[in-house]
């Protein structure tokens, strides 16, 4: 048996097919078309191993996807491969339409060929399970309850847009097709491998080299935050019992306001890696907030507690100290990542 895996040089995508692989010998055959945040360094540890199978190419190339699928018959895809980083779609929302809703297509209609050729057992097993976040449900109110798979979808920004967009292919091509498919909404992720433009590892990176840390606006933005290990986690689990056509939230039940994030890391890092200059909280600099910025999003994780038996093994303060001392670790991974394109994209965003 073989899965076949989109986006699996991503953060999460590579965090995934570590995981699977640790746990398991059925191979998987990786597609990432290596984008900017995608790296095969990830998976270095994967070098020489027959059961990784790595492909370079796009989800919208219909003719890659049908040779993949026919060479080695996969029993399942599960779809990462996205553009993720709400602030490049503000800037540049083309890519995230192209990706997130084109390439969904390309890949349904693909699974949808596939799995019609199929036949007995190998079709009944089948599934396409689709990979989403927290943010097609749009912001919540400080006294909402959090979102469930229930709640009407309300995206705020282009990129939440476009993976709404791509949720509700895949709920059309089971209810219209009958492909057999499973979809899982996650919360913030955060730990190794996460490429440093998002707040996380942003701020690690940032205070590290002594830089400002920059927080947009007043820094109450509150999100919930779930350990990356955790959600790979969540996905086994609803690829093996998931119900057809249903949607799972992931959620690490930690909502925090982005700037008590930020002080986290700080206190952290003046505990494992202290500087001469003193705090690293000196470094804290509010900057103006992004347009149409999402006030609050939070997780209800109970459906897939109840119907599967899945809670999140890390707290956020076991998680968080985990991904601080990973960068410290690696500051190969960091040095190598930071290319000339990545910082001309900070110093644009943050204004320098």
């Amino acid at each position: 048996m073989t899965i076949l895996v989109t986006g699996g040089a991503g953060f999460i995508g590579s965090n995934f097919v570590l995981d699977w692989l640790r746990q398991s010998d059925e191979p998987v055959v990786n597609l990432d078309a290596l984008t900017y945040a995608g790296n095969v360094e990830n998976l270095a540890s994967l070098d020489g191993d027959a059961r990784h199978i790595f492909v370079k190419g796009d989800i919208c190339d219909r003719a890659l996807i049908d040779s993949l699928l026919a060479q080695h018959q996969p029993r399942a895809i599960v779809h990462f491969a996205a553009e993720s980083h709400v602030d490049r779609s503000i800037s540049g929302p083309g890519a995230f339409m192209k990706t997130n809703v084109d390439g969904t297509f390309t890949l349904l209609e693909a699974a949808r060929a596939y799995w019609g050729g199929l036949a007995g057992d190998a079709k009944a097993a089948f599934r396409f399970h689709h990979v989403s976040t927290d943010e097609v449900y749009g912001t919540l109110k400080p006294t909402d309850p959090p979102f469930t798979e229930t709640n009407p979808y309300e995206p705020n920004s282009p990129y939440s847009a476009s993976k709404a967009a791509s949720d509700h292919l895949v709920r059309a091509w089971h209810h219209t097709y009958g492909l057999p498919v499973v979809t899982t909404n996650c919360s913030n992720n955060y730990g190794p491998y996460h490429f440093p433009e998002k707040l996380i590892p942003l701020m690690i990176v940032n205070a590290l080299a002594g830089k400002p840390l920059p927080v947009y606006g007043d820094g109450q933005q509150i999100r919930d935050w779930l350990f990356v290990t955790d959600h790979c986690s969540g996905i086994r689990a609803v690829l093996a019992g998931g119900k057809l056509g249903e949607t799972y939230n992931i959620g690490g039940w930690n909502e925090k306001a982005n700037i008590d994030i930020v002080k986290t890391v700080c206190a952290l890092l003046d505990e494992l890696r202290p500087s001469a200059d003193g705090p690293y909280a000196r470094l804290i600099t509010y900057v103006k907030d992004r347009p149409g910025h999402d006030r609050r999003y939070a997780i209800d994780a109970r459906k897939i507690e109840r119907e599967l038996g899945w809670r999140p093994a890390e707290t956020f303060e076991t998680g968080i100290r985990k991904t601080v001392q990973w960068y410290l670790d690696h500051p190969e991974w960091v040095a190598r990542v930071q290319s000339g394109a990545y910082r001309d994209w900070v110093a644009t965003q943050y204004g320098g």
